[in-house]
């Protein structure tokens, strides 16, 4: 029977093994012990350390050699041989599926990529007629009449004229106009990662002038409201309710909202079971269901910040449903509003309990902790502003009511609100060594889904807000850095470079060799960069070549989405629930098991019984989910591919490995070949 593609998969998504001493001991006593840490362990190296070498070590070392190649060539036939099982399976689901509308990116992209093809075909036959055939760095030379052997040199010929004349011409200005955003960016986050550097350099970091909390202070709680906003959460519902009633404050001075958004009656039942268990232990937890769902996760909150009581309230913590907080959480944010009366928001940083789980999630993790460490820590100590995360967060709810409020104009609430309570006078800390555990998505249909809404958002808010931030009594200073930094340069101008340069340009250059893009915009820089995003994560540095190439691969995506959002589209408004995983839940659940008799004290035993036969029979199996085929990643995969070939015939070798890897890596997000298989 052919392998299964859990084969391929499990190589995708497993760790990069580190090396494992193997110890080789022969029973003669005059021969030597060897250790072979790994294959980058030089053979020969314990020579110079004394040890003996002999036929029979010699002999062993090279059977262990052979035995990793026999190893890797099983594992290279086994993806060879599952790969177009893989590939079929994708299809039949793809053919299963309604066909979705051709949009217009998509379209672009599958003409680009038939004329190349077409292009490629003229430039062979050109290359094996020897019709002349020039590099770009030579003055291109038009044989005369009597040098042309037939019609087709001639047409050739011609399209080499109108090629020097008319297209080199704007693809070397749109290159040009690429390439200064690209260093503009580059240099932006440069300045990041030095700021970040100072911080560390210096150990900045928000600190309270008196711990308000130590024994013997006179210090008064304040009180604290919980929310929990969710949407048919089957996954994790329990884990951030139950991380929340564990909170460490005192139990009549916070309330929990659990906001339940679902439209599933099994997962209400189940989230209404759970507040109902937490609530006969003595927690103050309320369960909030809206008959109205408009608005999303916005309406969702704005509508518990109508309830009467949130009046005796003076903060807010706000926790997605995948998030757990620890219990001191109130205890590290709360007491740095103590005195500061401008201070409107203390965000914490995200961790993640399933960073390990496949090549998809090691990715994010670089992004996001890139994100925190750099971005977030360097705006939150030398401007007090950066954009809300939309959890794991506590704000003044008096600076949430004089900034307006929850808005549902956008599918960014959390950045919506901050730029508004910023534009109001209000400041912000960052606490880098305050950790909340969550999760990141594992397949990437849901990475790409997230993904949209985080870019579109940005530029469809700024399309909003742009008129009130010009007209803000603030300085200009804080108006500049707000519309040239915070919205064009880190949400549109990325993008769309990125996919420009690196995607279109690039390609393009490889039949228009006239204006071929320089190594160090392909190489050096981007290298470097990709150097830069990986220091928050060094464990990660062995990932320093995929995250480069799917960071490119993601290009695609970000770019859609920013064009939606900027020009308001059909998709600017698009809401999808983050699928979540429950990779905690093991762990969650063997607590709930321990704690059980505790709970039966509580609870009689009627009602527990009731309970567990409840969700039992609410228990139902999700629905079946399947790989998908991404046609736009696939388009530009073959371009890509195509344009390597190209660069072949004129012998350029750093433009033909680019090219190649990132058509493969296109080629693999395509054919949803990272990620979670399905």
């Amino acid at each position: 029977m052919p392998p299964n593609m859990g084969t391929l998969s499990d190589w995708w998504a497993r760790e990069a093994r580190k090396g494992t001493p193997v110890v080789v001991t022969m029973e003669n006593p005059n021969y030597s012990v060897v250790e072979i840490e790994g294959p980058e362990m030089e053979v020969f190296s314990s020579s110079e350390k004394g040890r003996g070498k002999n036929a029979k070590q010699f002999t062993w070392v090279l059977l262990l050699r052979a035995h990793r190649v026999a190893n890797c060539m099983a594992w290279l036939a086994t993806v060879v041989w599952a790969l177009p099982r893989a590939v079929r399976k994708r299809l039949v689901n793809q053919s299963e599926e309604k066909p979705e509308k051709s949009r217009l990116l998509y379209k672009f992209i599958r003409a680009f990529s038939i004329i190349s093809l077409a292009v490629l075909c003229l430039e062979l036959v050109a290359y094996w007629k020897g019709w002349h055939f020039q590099r770009p760095d030579l003055d291109l030379h038009l044989p005369e009449r009597l040098e042309i052997s037939s019609w087709a040199h001639g047409a050739y010929l011609t399209w080499l004229g109108f090629r020097a004349s008319y297209i080199a011409y704007p693809i070397q200005i749109l290159s040009k106009f690429c390439i200064l955003l690209f260093v503009i960016q580059s240099i932006d986050r440069l300045v990041l990662c030095l700021g970040c550097f100072w911080i560390k350099f210096k150990k900045i970091k928000p600190t309270l002038e008196s711990d308000p909390l130590k024994e013997g202070s006179n210090y008064k709680y304040p009180m604290v409201l919980v929310q929990i906003p969710m949407c048919n959460e089957r996954e994790v519902y329990d884990q951030s309710i139950s991380a929340a009633c564990q909170l460490d404050w005192p139990r009549d001075r916070f309330l929990i909202q659990v906001l339940d958004d679902s439209d599933d009656d099994s997962i209400r039942t189940l989230i209404k079971a759970e507040v109902a268990k937490w609530s006969q232990q003595g927690v103050n937890i309320v369960y909030r269901h809206r008959l109205l769902r408009t608005g999303y996760k916005a309406g969702n909150l704005q509508s518990a910040m109508n309830c009467d009581y949130v009046k005796d309230y003076e903060f807010v913590a706000i926790f997605d449903a995948d998030f757990q907080p620890s219990p001191d959480f109130l205890k590290r944010t709360v007491p740095h509003f103590e005195g500061k009366p401008d201070l409107g928001l203390v965000q914490a940083r995200w961790s993640f309990v399933n960073k390990d789980e496949n090549l998809l999630t090691r990715l994010q993790n670089i992004n996001l902790c890139f994100h925190f460490e750099v971005e977030q820590q360097v705006n939150g100590v030398f401007l007090n502003f950066f954009g809300f995360n939309g959890t794991a967060g506590v704000w003044r709810i008096k600076a949430l009511e004089t900034s307006g409020g929850w808005m549902e104009r956008t599918t960014v609430e959390d950045m919506d609100i901050a730029v508004r309570a910023h534009l109001n006078g209000w400041k912000f800390i960052y606490l880098n060594d305050v950790k909340v555990l969550c999760e990141v998505p594992e397949s990437y249909e849901a990475y790409r889904k997230q993904q949209h809404r985080w870019h579109s958002g940005p530029m469809h808010l700024f399309r909003l807000c742009l008129h009130d931030v010009l007209t803000a009594k603030i300085s200009a200073w804080k108006k500049a850095n707000l519309i040239l930094l915070f919205f064009l340069l880190r949400k549109l101008v990325l993008p769309f470079y990125s996919f420009t340069l690196f995607c279109v340009i690039l390609p393009l250059t490889m039949f228009v060799p006239e204006a071929e893009l320089p190594i160090w915009v392909i190489c050096y820089i981007p290298v470097f960069m990709s150097f830069l995003n990986i220091l928050p994560a060094p464990r990660s540095f062995p990932f320093i070549v995929p995250y480069l190439l799917f960071e490119n691969t993601m290009s695609i995506t970000k770019f859609n989405a920013m064009v939606s959002g900027l020009f308001k589209l059909g998709s600017a408004y698009e809401w999808v629930v983050t699928k979540k995983a429950g990779r905690s839940s093991e762990s969650d659940l063997q607590k709930t098991v321990e704690g059980l008799p505790q709970f039966h004290k509580h609870v009689s035993e009627s009602a527990l019984i009731e309970l567990i036969k409840e969700e039992k029979k609410i228990s139902v199996p999700r629905g079946k989910r399947v790989n998908k085929i991404y046609k736009k990643e696939l388009a530009l995969a073959l371009l890509l591919l195509t344009a390597a070939v190209r660069s072949l015939l004129s012998a350029q070798g750093i433009h033909f490995y680019y090219l190649l890897f990132q058509g493969v890596s296109f080629l693999l997000v395509g054919l949803d070949l990272i990620g979670e298989q399905m």
